[in-house]
């Protein structure tokens, strides 16, 4: 049974490190808005700068010092059954969550990941306003690491970009924030995108919990 969240002892906030690189992402992302910005009016219009739904935020990574408004994927915190989400390799639901209370309170449950399982999101709308996104994670063995992906729907089909590869430790700690690659996709899409995560466990059992999308930009 795990304590709440004020009587946890205090320690120093750490982070779940990212490993590789999303340059590629970046580069992309920089090339296309450059682009638009050169190219008519009509093409600039693409860019969608606005809240796409009606989703509720919150400030779930207030004490790791950020301070941006973030949304709960659909389904992300576990705590209902986790249907909306395409399971394999064993990916489950399970007894346990974060501690830390970040949807505010803490949890019963998370996502177990064995070794080579694989956990896909349901959509969600993301434009140039939702840039990144971050989520709670720690592992259940050894050198336990956790590709990342994001899946779009694009008028050619899905696109899936790898965004990078993050080492778990023993303890629950957020990510660091990953980019969402929201302005290629939303341009793919015609303005506004719909995008999937995707988490696969490289090597060692995983668990995530508490995944947010879109810190709007301040």
């Amino acid at each position: 049974m795990f304590s709440h969240p004020s009587r946890l002892k205090p320690r120093r906030p750490r982070l779940v490190r990212v490993l590789g690189s999303t340059l590629g992402l970046v580069s992309a992302s920089a090339a296309m808005t450059l682009t638009l910005f050169t190219a008519a009016p009509a093409q600039a219009a693409l860019i969608a700068t606005g809240a796409c739904n009606e989703a509720g935020l919150s400030e779930p990574f207030q004490q790791w010092g950020d301070h941006n408004s973030y949304e709960l994927l659909p389904g992300g915190d576990f705590e209902g059954s986790p249907s909306g989400w395409t399971l394999s390799g064993g990916a489950q639901r399970v007894a346990g969550s974060e501690p830390y209370g970040a949807t505010g309170s803490v949890g019963a449950y998370s996502l177990a990941l064995p070794t080579g399982a694989s956990a896909t999101s349901p959509f969600t709308c993301v434009n140039a306003s939702y840039p990144s996104f971050r989520f709670f994670a720690r592992n259940d063995g050894l050198a336990s690491t956790v590709l990342v992906q994001l899946v779009y729907k694009t008028v050619l089909g899905s696109l899936v970009a790898p965004i990078g590869a993050v080492a778990l430790s023993g303890e629950w700690q957020p990510t660091l924030p990953m980019l969402t690659g929201s302005i290629v996709g939303g341009v793919l899409s015609g303005g506004t995108g719909e995008v999937a995560l995707r988490f696969t466990a490289l090597t060692g059992s995983s668990r995530i919990d508490d995944v947010y999308i879109d810190p709007h930009m301040r």
